[in-house]
This record gives structure tokens, sequence and C-alpha cells, in this order.
């Protein structure tokens, strides 16, 4: 029965070619260079980084639609290119929207490829994967999962969640974040329109509310200062890291993330002044400035003897009270790679948790391509901590 499906599944495919042949440029990508070890694969803009979900997990997406012609995309490269990116991720939680719309006969993968894409990604690829979600399924979609239920664990079908609109994806996931090809909102807009009854109401946001005085997120570091009596180090990060201190050989530190009622509950107890210390914060604005950004991504093109002065030249620059508290942070986090050995987070694997942290670009989100000289520039900083911050002291300043 699954082959005479897949047989008609092609069939309505390659009609559908033939009413639409149209095939997608390569996106553009300016932080995406020549240079990429997969720049043939990673150009066509498949695989893109989309912020987070609802629980702070990294996201991935995967759009179909991308996908040239097979003959024109070498799959066995898109395997590794998948792999290539989602090794930046597995030591922490994550989770995978898979945009189907766009799969065709023109470009869709073997059968066997997608067999010895499943075996090759191990159980260090699916053990921290929390989530995959599958946007406009077809058919094609139920039968593959069929054929493949018998390789399938019950523990990841689990993990699998079926959406047929784009807007079930704002129960999961920040939406705004996400970089949605324009064909699969075109799509989406049609299904929407075969809809029978009205859309759902569109729902009003409140306009924002003035910060509370005991404000710790979302607001600057200046105006923490200015409500905590002019001290450097935010309430929040300061017991953080004292909490954090004493579990430095705990294995996995930092590699999960709480639930987002936790995260929810921790904020407004701390934005009420209520003090409460268990989890790290993030600014309205990145630690290290918007300005600082193209400067970071630059990082990759300087020769490796060089790389860590051009780190000093770049954190010279910061304000002053950023530098402060970001080398309050890079010191806490020196002092957990020290104990690798017992936690299993060196400075690489930290930089991953950290890194888009402590800057982003001021629209959007980081691409793929950005990833790593951000975490290549956080790594530095932590596993050099003592060279980059030996040349600049600030008064009053206090290490953890």
């Amino acid at each position: 029965l699954a082959p005479l499906e897949l047989q008609k599944d092609e069939a309505e495919d390659a009609q559908s070619d033939q009413e639409k042949t149209l095939i997608p440029p390569p996106l553009e990508d300016p932080e995406l260079n020549t240079n990429h070890p997969y720049y043939d694969v990673a150009r066509h803009g498949i695989i893109q980084l989309a912020g987070d979900d609802n629980s702070g997990r990294k996201v991935i997406t995967f759009s179909c639609c991308r996908m040239p012609p097979s003959h024109q995309l070498n799959h066995t490269r898109l395997l590794e290119y998948l792999k290539y990116t989602l090794d930046q991720y597995v030591e922490n939680d994550y989770t995978i929207v898979y945009f189907h719309y766009g799969l065709k006969s023109r470009n869709k993968p073997s059968l066997k490829w997608l067999q010895t894409a499943y075996k090759e990604f191990d159980r260090k690829y699916k053990k921290n994967l929390k989530a995959l979600y599958v946007v406009h399924p077809t058919n094609f979609i139920k039968i593959l999962w069929n054929i493949f239920k018998p390789l399938i664990s019950h523990k990841f079908g689990k993990k699998v969640t079926y959406l047929n609109y784009l807007s079930e994806l704002r129960e999961h996931l920040k939406y705004d974040q996400l970089n949605i090809p324009q064909e699969v909102i075109r799509h989406d807009e049609n299904l929407q329109g075969k809809q029978k009854g009205k859309l759902p109401p569109v729902v009003k946001i409140p306009p924002p509310r003035p910060p509370l005085p005991t404000q710790q997120f979302g607001v600057s570091l200046q105006y923490i200062k200015d409500k905590n009596k002019g001290e450097l180090i935010p309430p929040v990060l300061k017991q953080t890291v004292s909490y954090l201190k004493r579990k430095l050989r705990v294995e996995g530190l930092f590699r999960r993330s709480a639930s987002i009622q936790t995260i929810k509950d921790v904020q407004k107890l701390y934005n009420q002044g209520k003090l409460s210390s268990c989890h790290c914060y993030r600014l309205g604005t990145p630690l290290l400035t918007f300005e600082c950004y193209d400067h970071i991504l630059g990082i990759t093109s300087v020769e490796s003897s060089l790389r860590v002065t051009r780190c000093k030249q770049i954190i010279q620059g910061l304000p002053e009270h950023n530098y402060v508290v970001l080398k309050y942070l890079i010191c806490f986090l020196h002092m957990v790679s020290q104990e690798s050995i017992y936690n299993r987070m060196t400075g690489s694997n930290l930089a991953c948790v950290f890194g888009l942290n402590l800057i982003w670009p001021s629209k959007g989100t980081a691409s793929l391509s950005a990833l790593v000289p951000l975490n290549l520039f956080t790594e530095l900083l932590i596993d050099f901590y003592s060279n980059v911050f030996n040349s600049r002291t600030v008064p009053g300043e206090i290490l953890p």
C-alpha cells in the first residue's frame, strides 16, 4: 500500500511542478562567505537559526521550499551540513521546525537517503532534541512515518508535533523571530482561505507598561544601577553566580533549560523585588553592545595568533559599566571551564550556551553563518580571560 501511495504522491508532485516550475534563488546572507566549509549548501538558506522557543531553547528551521532540484544539490553534503549545524547545539536542549511545503519530486531526497539520515543522527543528536514541529504535513509525511515506524523509538515519536497552520507555532515559539520563507506564508494563506468559517480573532497586544523600580529583566544596565544604589553588578547576576559557584563540579552545568513557567516565575520575583537566586538574566540590549557585532563577526578572518589581541581591542571600546559586568561574568565562566573535567563544560561548550546571550544583531536574529565567529569570540574570552581583561581596571569593580 505504501509504495502505491508514494507513487500517487509523486504524480501529484509532478503535476504541481508543471503548474509552477519556478526555482527559488539562493537566499542572500551578507554574513556568509565563500570560505564557509559548506558554502555550496549553506548559500541556499535551507537551514536557519531562528531565535528561541518559549522554553529558551535554540530553534533551527529546515525549509524544503529552499531546496533546489536534486541535480543541483548534493544530498550527502546537505546531511553533513545539517550535522555540522546541530553539532553546535546538541550539548544543550534545542528545537527543530520543519517547513514541509515545497518538497516536490524534483528536489525530494530518496528514501534510502532518509533512512541513512535517521541512522546518522545517533543518540547525541536525539537526546537533547526536545521538540520537532512539522508544519503543513501532507500524506507523504504520514506514509514516511509508517515506513520508518519500526526504526523510530516511542520516546522520539513523542517529540514530534504536526501543525497544520503557521498560527499554531505561536503557542510554542517566538513567532516573530522565525525566518519563514514567503512561499510558505503564501501557502498558509491559501490554506486559511479554504477554511470554512471565520478566522480566529486578532489578539490585541496591550501597550507596554513602564518598568517597576525593582525591575531586573528587559531593562538597561544603567536602569538597574540607578535603582540599586549604584551597584555595578546587577543583583540577579551576583546572586546567581554566588549560587552556582557551589555547583562548579556538577556535570552538565548550563546544559539544561528550565521550564518556561519556572523562568517566568523567577523573573517575576526579581522584578517585584522578591529576590531569589536560580537563573541567568538577559538585558534589553546586548552586553557587548550592537556596535561590536560586526567587529566580532570579523574574528575568523584574523590570524589565529592575533585573535586574543583582537578580542582585547574590541572589548576595550565597551562602555565602562558593560565592561565591568562582562568581566564579572566571564571570570565566573572561566572558573566553570577550569572544572570541566567534572562538569564537562569547556570554554567551547560554554560559548555555545552564552554566545548569543552576550551579543546579537540590532535587527532580527543572528544567522547560522554568524554562529562560528560569535561562539569563537566568546570562547576566546573564556579561555584567555586573564590575558583579555588584564589591561583595563575600573574603580569599584568586584569579581566573583
